[in-house]
């Protein structure tokens, strides 16, 4: 008797390093000025600080509920804001802080809103996944995943419908572009041409799940192919790439062409939230996406070797956001609570 074949053991598939850019980019990065990259590097520092100081205050019992932070995501919502003018839209999921410091929220009220106080931005009633500032044109942080791509599109519907120019700029990630009401506003948007920028901020997990466990198209910038709405993959570890697909996005859209998407690849370096360990990917990979990828490294890098700051100036800036930080945690932690009576207010608009 013959003896049982064994089939001859494939080698496995090499894993593609966690940011891979996999298409060629579209559009070229943007030239910045001298100003502009000092300005990014500012916004992006301002954000990666305000994020660390925040997981020390949940980690001292001083922030509570659920907390996600944007570390390592700075240089996509800093590049859409370069992009964009002071009457376009923002709105965007749980994962939401440093969208509002580059919508120039007060860092105070959004430290604030985090430690449930009477001075945050939804007046200590919201915590971490719910601010606004209509003032800002910042329509929120939103809880639940995909909810906000829905709301988007309907301010998308609104500024077609005064035709004042505006831009729904609408951001959400890899995990939530698998929600079923994504594509339902996919198809309203390009039937009725709205002027939305889907905002796909794929940082490889959605909570725990790696994308290629979860999507059978990982290419999240083909997903309008069907409603004929253009889309591109963008570095989003540089804000030069950022910026200039931004600018693009949003010129379609006040040109009346419809909505675009643009799926920015990033990288989160702490857990889904708080709560998560993040055991289910390597610190070697965390740690190879920070020395080699870090957006606001590339930054300092370029700025340096531009001769446009010198290493003392840029240790200036640093220190500078600390203070903002750190004169946000300290106004969040000595702020009164909300009194009680504000249970009932913000809950009915009488007429």
């Amino acid at each position: 008797m013959a003896a049982p074949r064994t089939a001859a053991k494939k080698p496995a598939p090499k894993k593609a390093p966690a940011t891979a850019r996999r298409n060629e980019p579209v559009t070229p990065p943007a030239d910045l000025t001298k100003e502009q990259e000092i300005d990014a590097y500012r916004r992006m520092l301002l954000i990666r600080r305000f994020e660390e100081k925040s997981g020390q205050m949940y980690g001292m019992g001083l922030i509570g509920g659920f907390c996600h932070l944007y570390i390592g995501q700075e240089a996509v919502v800093v590049g859409m804001q370069m992009a964009a003018d002071a009457r376009d839209q923002v709105i965007t999921g749980y994962r939401d802080h440093g969208h509002m410091l580059a919508c120039d929220m007060d860092p105070r009220g959004v430290m604030a809103e985090l430690t449930g106080r009477r001075g945050g931005l939804s007046r200590g009633k919201g915590g971490s996944m719910h601010m606004f500032s209509r003032e800002k044109n910042f329509f929120g942080g939103h809880g639940i995943v995909g909810a906000q791509v829905s709301l988007g599109t309907g301010l998308a519907f609104a500024n077609r419908y005064r035709g004042d120019g505006s831009v729904s700029m609408t951001y959400f990630g890899d995990g939530a572009a698998n929600q079923g009401q994504v594509y339902e506003s996919f198809n309203m948007a390009q039937l009725w041409k709205l002027p939305v920028v889907y905002i796909i901020e794929n940082n490889r997990y959605a909570m725990g799940t790696s994308t290629t466990r979860a999507s059978a198209q990982t290419d999240f910038s083909r997903r309008g192919l069907s409603f004929d709405i253009p889309g591109e993959q963008v570095d989003g570890m540089d804000v030069r790439a950022v910026k200039a697909a931004g600018e693009k996005a949003i010129q379609w859209c006040r040109d009346g062409k419809g909505p675009y998407i643009l799926e920015m690849l990033t990288y989160r370096y702490r857990g889904h939230s708080m709560s998560d360990p993040a055991k289910y990917r390597s610190r070697e990979e965390v740690q190879k996406v920070r020395d080699e990828q870090d957006p606001i490294e590339w930054v300092r890098k370029r700025i340096l070797e531009g001769k446009l700051a010198t290493e003392d100036e840029l240790k200036a800036i640093d220190g500078e956001v600390r203070v903002i930080v750190n004169d946000a945690a300290e106004f969040a932690t000595n702020d009164p609570e909300p009194d009680p009576s504000e249970l009932y207010t913000d809950i009915l608009i009488e007429e």
